[in-house]
């Protein structure tokens, strides 16, 4: 196939960055977009305010007054260009035709009355002031909940670009091990085209030649096996990716057809209706003064009874199309000629599969009803809202009974609305009650953030799952796994403990050394083991496990035999969780040093993370043993994978640094341990954000990296597992089994679980 045909790394990459640099772009408009609608609004509200304070000065001139008043608003122009757009984007807003009608209006007023004044003066602008705060305030609450939205989602973009690039990564390396079976493959057909049989030839030739054969069969077998092996890992990794690229659309379509509808009316909570609140405080006055001006104040009427938050938000969104049209969605990039593009689900991915869609089943119903009791929650609240702001205390006209003096209608107005202490009360409760919807209303959006993403994963893997159990007269299927190699290649067994050191219990750094083994069989199994069957398993770490199993399998350990080897599940993963932790919890010498406690703890004082993790990552290579830094480097990455599946496992950084803070950095004695322990808490979760910087790569500490799609047991095994391996890592290709083929991997060669 020609490399002209399908789309390289480089370009998949930048056409990724290409729409993400879009949304980005898109959600800085989004803000300014918010930014500048609460701004027109509290400039809005104040020409309100300035106008009904001049009207109230000068309501006793009469008509001509007003006339002079309307006609100063009206011809009123700012030469500045922001003003310019200030007009023309509030054209189509109710609010603004509110306004503009008000101004007609007051062309027709003649006649100027005190309690007018008063009304004006003590009611009406102190409404529009209340508002304008409002406003204000419910603007920096809503942008809190957009910023956070906002970064949700662009978190959810680096995970998608992450796992693409993982993917990138085994599916090259898949083709690399076909090009070389295929080379071996040609070997060996040109080979055995040359073994004609001759009867004249020499013995020493025939075994020679025999050796030859059997040579190139068996790198063949290697090569077969190898080929599996990278193939099993890029389907894995192909599915990984399609799940977070199925999770990340539905993430981008949420928060551009309903999050960001929601947040624009978060925005205007209670400002429509307070603003009617105000304008008919106004009309409840004018509709006393004279019968004549019925006409022109009908209008005005039904201008604010078009006071739509729903509308007003349908106007605003077109307004600006660019900042708030939903982008495209993203469509599954095929790597390097890769045709599949669908979830590949035969075995021996079939079984994870099915266990995943299990799990996402439990999980979204957990989640649906926690959400929905927020949901009823945050309605009900909502309506307590708008029965507070929609209450009916703007009518006037006990103030306009012609029995009445100046200073009984004062009295009057006073001791309603102007009233402090129920002013104070009503907006003390009004507060209160919004700060508790906000705090429900974030709640919602996250759990509902998470359902969807959540409920794509699962829907895909339903239509999956249902397709495969269609059969095989189905027209389109997805790829087939490779099956596992026969022959050669089948694990060989480990031998029993012949090893000087404790395995449990024991010193981390003299057991490295007295067994060869850069990482102990029991981590590297127990991970393993979580990794194949774990990884979405709700709770793990946290949820113990039987005492029975875990004591079991601990003492298989240290007989010497590795009971986690068969590709089957058939132990408890919370167990097998425990058995990890029992291991580092016993060891003499905590991974992280114990005489560097303060020393690590003080990093936290850090406010920036980059530099805090640079502060623990030299304190680690300057105290710790380099065998023992290959331990926590091959440790915190695995909790760094697993923490990427918190959406189903409920396990984040934070989570786990809870389970592994006392295991891995226990408070020395002379310390208070319930004022240290949320401190080393921190410390673990940075380590496990930020693992990449803390510990040297695979070229600057030689030794095992986690892999995060690993294959079964049958398909290949670490070079660091067997004692004295270290050792023979270094010897040339072919001549030992623990080697890589061909002397082609340097001994930093990643592990093969």
């Amino acid at each position: 196939m020609s490399n002209t045909k399908f789309k390289k790394d480089k370009e998949i990459i930048a056409d990724y960055e290409s729409q993400v640099k879009e949304i980005r772009a898109q959600l800085v408009e989004q803000q300014k977009s918010l930014d500048q609608q609460t701004e027109m609004r509290v400039q809005l509200l104040q020409d309100l305010q300035d106008f009904f304070r001049k009207k109230s000065e000068i309501e006793m001139e009469y008509s001509r007054n007003l006339e002079k008043l309307a006609e100063r608003f009206m011809a009123k122009t700012r030469s500045t260009k922001d003003h310019q757009q200030y007009k023309k984007d509030q054209n189509l807003l109710s609010p603004v035709n509110c306004w503009y009608l008000l101004l007609n209006q007051v062309r027709r007023e003649s006649k100027d009355h005190a309690t007018l004044s008063d009304i004006y003066l003590n009611n009406v602008i102190m409404r529009f002031m209340q508002i304008s705060e409002d406003s204000t305030r419910l603007l920096k609450k809503s942008k809190e909940i957009t910023f956070q939205l906002q970064e949700d989602l662009m978190k959810v973009l680096n995970e998608l670009y992450t796992v693409m690039k993982t993917y990138h990564m085994y599916h090259t390396e898949s083709i690399s091990a076909e090009s070389k079976l295929k080379e071996a493959e040609k070997q060996e057909e040109k080979q055995i085209g040359r073994a004609e049989p001759v009867f004249s030839i020499r013995l020493e030739d025939k075994h020679q030649r025999r050796s030859s054969v059997k040579k190139i069969e068996k790198m063949k077998e290697k090569r077969q096996a190898k080929y599996s092996e990278n193939k099993l890992k890029s389907i894995k990794a192909r599915n990984e990716y399609l799940l977070t690229l199925e999770a990340t659309n539905s993430s981008i379509f949420k928060y551009y057809i309903h999050d960001l509808s929601d947040l624009i009316d978060c925005c205007d909570l209670g400002y429509h209706a307070s603003l009617n609140r105000a304008l008919r405080t106004y009309l409840s006055a004018e509709y006393n003064l004279e019968t004549s001006r019925h006409e022109g104040l009908d209008i005005i009427e039904n201008a604010v009874d078009s006071l739509d938050p729903r509308s007003d938000r349908q106007r605003f969104m077109e307004l600006y199309p660019t900042a708030f049209c939903p982008p495209m969605k993203f469509e599954f990039q095929p790597h390097m000629g890769d045709e599949v593009c669908q979830i590949a689900m035969q075995p021996p991915v079939n079984g994870e599969l099915m266990l995943r869609f299990q799990q996402l089943q439990s999980r979204l119903a957990t989640l649906n009803i926690e959400n929905e009791e927020i949901k009823k929650t945050s309605e009900a609240t909502l309506t307590t809202i708008q029965d507070m702001v929609t209450i009916e205390d703007y009518d006037v006209s006990e103030c306009f009974h012609h029995s009445r003096s100046t200073e009984s209608v004062k009295s009057t107005v006073s001791e309603t609305y102007l009233s402090k202490p129920s002013i104070a009360k009503r907006r003390a409760n009004q507060q209160e009650t919004e700060q508790f919807y906000f705090m429900k209303f974030r709640e919602f959006l996250e759990g509902s953030n998470l359902i969807s993403k959540l409920q794509a994963k699962h829907d895909l893997l339903k239509r999956t799952l249902g397709e495969g159990h269609r059969g095989d007269y189905m027209t389109t299927r997805p790829p087939n796994v490779p099956p596992k190699p026969h022959g050669g290649t089948n694990r060989r067994a480990r031998p029993r403990s012949v090893f000087n050191v404790k395995l449990f219990n024991g010193n981390l750094e003299s057991f490295v050394k007295d067994s060869g083994q850069a990482i102990p069989r029991v981590v590297e199994s127990c991970i393993r083991f979580i990794n194949l069957y774990g990884l979405q398993h709700q709770g793990i770490f946290r949820v113990s496990g039987s005492q029975m199993e875990i004591n079991d399998i601990k003492n298989s350990f240290e007989r010497g035999n590795d009971p986690l080897t068969d590709d089957e599940n058939n132990h408890d993963i919370n167990s097998v969780a425990g058995v990890l932790k029992l291991y580092f919890r016993g060891l003499e010498k905590s991974l992280l040093p114990k005489e560097r406690f303060n020393d690590l703890l003080s990093c936290i004082r850090i406010e920036n993370l980059y530099e805090r993790s640079l502060y623990i990552r030299k304190i680690l290579l300057t105290a710790v043993p380099r065998s023992v830094l290959v331990v926590m480097r091959y440790l915190f990455a695995f909790l760094n994978h697993l923490s990427q599946y918190s959406d189903e496992n409920m396990m984040d950084p934070y989570n786990l640094a809870i389970c592994f803070g006392p295991t891995l950095m226990p408070t020395p004695n002379i310390e208070d341990q319930v004022s240290c322990q949320a401190h080393v808490n921190e410390v673990i979760k940075t380590v496990i954000i930020h693992h990449e910087t803390i510990f040297p790569d695979a070229k600057e500490l030689d030794g095992p990296v986690y892999e995060k799609c690993m294959a079964g047991g049958d398909y290949c095994e670490s070079p660091y597992s067997e004692h004295g391996a270290i050792e023979e890592v270094d010897n040339e290709g072919g001549t030992e089994t623990h080697t890589s083929e061909d002397g082609e991997y340097p001994s930093s060669t990643l592990v093969r679980l």
